[in-house]
């Protein structure tokens, strides 16, 4: 615990639950805050307010003094509004603009479901607006805590403009990287948009790119400290140009300065026992509740009761080629062969949309498939699967793995990532899930058998669903992780 001059760490990000949320990104920057604050230190989260003060789910949120930010030839207004998460001392600043964020997506525009064509400036609108809102608040942090594209060129801003300031002199910056994937590559307009002077772009420069701008690889060189959210992934980034997709060598330059913290959940929200979304509560020392988040799982989606014991695997994804889908394309008419049925939630790529409302038509006493985004029905599957399927091609992190051991839906994953670092393969009396190395429909088809013929043997199912749910996987221990990474980049006293 910090008793006396509490860390100060101003987080700035895209999204973050339950302002906005698309994914991870979002529950990450709402759940590790709240972690810190319970450790003792002073946290200010600053992310875009879309579509305004609305963004506020249910705090109190009140306007604060706004200010002009210059956008090439002309300047759009940042309207300020400020909040308090809810039962913490932590501060939420939503910087609104009727230009960039009043909209009814967040990063794609829902009618195409492409990402909006004028994203490059909508961020580079938040992260010269973050920057200059933290100069009117005039606060000493200690921290500034960046995460993925949205927020990569804050450091950047920094040292090349305020460099000198004594209000940003002793501030160090975090850059994490949720997903390498999206980096931000675009003209090189963005540099002169950002007011970063075009003398700054030349081969081998921080921002140059293959000719564009590449926002992850100028977070990446200049931050004081990069992170990335499992110790797995921040290993694969380096080693394989498949996972480093084209940052690998620059990722090599800062190994020094590289460490991988898993991601935790926030076990207020993602707890059985607790859960208000739920048919049943249910916890490891009681388990029962589980058959009855099952039959309302099943009733949900309008699935039969089978008349033996038949396992439920859910699905609860973005539906993209990351996550694994092609295999599970391949696999399905075998996997529709064996005695299990399975739900799907999700939303993405229209073809997988297709794919999985066209496998749902096929075997409607099978497969029940929700397009959309649903988080109380996410918690609802949770609860009432008996496995998880999750078998992305790469996974930075992962946190529906970790949904599913609290929930006692054991996990079936690739062997990537965080998934390495969170399941363990089942062994006997050892292990929290099955998992599987070679990325093939044939490898997926083999770790399913797996969990199907354990779950035929009641006894030793159930051990290991208690031993799944026992493990703590909380923001506790990520949090001391994150408040020693920041305590060593700061001048010992």
């Amino acid at each position: 615990m910090i008793e006396k001059n509490p860390l100060k760490i101003a987080m700035i990000a895209a999204e973050a639950a339950p302002y906005a949320k698309v994914g991870g990104l979002g529950d990450v920057v709402g759940a590790l805050p709240k972690a810190l604050d319970k450790l003792g230190a002073s946290v200010t989260v600053i992310i875009p307010g879309y579509a305004g003060a609305n963004a506020c789910p249910s705090e109190p949120c009140r306007a604060v003094s706004g200010f002009d930010v210059p956008m090439g030839n002309f300047t759009e207004r940042a309207s300020i509004f400020q909040t308090v998460m809810k039962g913490t001392s932590v501060e939420v600043y939503l910087i609104c603009s009727s230009r960039y964020f009043d909209r009814e997506g967040i990063y794609d525009d829902p009618f195409t479901k492409e990402g909006y064509a004028d994203n490059m400036e909508r961020y580079v609108f938040f992260m010269k607006a973050a920057v200059e809102l933290l100069r009117h608040m005039n606060v000493p942090f200690d921290i500034l805590h960046c995460h993925d594209s949205q927020t990569a060129l804050i450091p950047a801003l920094i040292r090349e403009n305020y460099e000198a300031s004594p209000f940003f002199i002793r501030l160090k910056t975090v850059f994490t990287i949720h997903n390498l994937a999206y980096q931000g590559i675009y003209p090189r307009e963005a540099l002169e948009l950002a007011g970063i002077a075009p003398r700054r772009f030349y081969s081998g420069s921080p921002f140059e790119y293959w000719g564009q701008v590449n926002f992850m690889k100028a977070g990446i060189l200049l931050a004081d400290q990069v992170t990335t959210v499992s110790p797995t992934y921040a290993e694969e980034i380096q080693a394989d140009a498949e996972f480093g997709m084209g940052l690998e060598g620059v990722l090599c330059e800062r190994k020094q300065d590289l460490r991988g913290i898993i991601n935790g959940i926030d076990y207020e929200e993602w707890d059985p026992s607790t859960d208000p979304f739920i048919a049943a509560r249910f916890s490891s020392e009681n388990i029962s509740g589980k058959a009855v988040c099952k039959d309302d799982v099943l009733r949900c989606f309008n699935l039969p009761r089978p008349t033996k014991r038949t396992p439920l695997i859910g699905v609860v994804s973005r539906l993209a080629d990351q996550k694994g889908f092609d295999l599970v394309a391949q696999a399905m008419p075998e996997i529709a062969s064996m005695n299990m049925q399975m739900v799907v939630l999700g939303n993405g790529q229209q073809k997988y949309h297709d794919m999985f409302s066209d496998i749902a038509a096929r075997y409607p006493d099978k497969v029940g498939v929700r397009l959309g985004y649903d988080n109380p029905l996410a918690h609802r599957i949770e609860a009432g699967c008996d496995m998880f399927l999750m078998p992305s091609k790469y996974e930075p992190c992962g946190l529906n793995q970790l949904y599913s051991l609290r929930y006692g839906a054991i996990p079936i994953v690739h062997r990537t990532g965080g998934l390495v670092d969170t399941v363990e393969p089942y062994a006997g009396n050892e292990g929290t899930g099955f998992s599987f190395s070679e990325y093939s429909a044939e490898a997926l088809l083999k770790s399913i058998r797996e969990a199907l013929a354990l779950y035929a043997t009641p006894f030793r199912w159930k051990k290991l669903t208690l031993r799944a749910m026992s493990k703590d996987w909380s923001w506790h221990n990520s949090a001391h992780r994150y408040l020693e990474l920041y305590q060593s980049l700061l001048p010992h006293s």
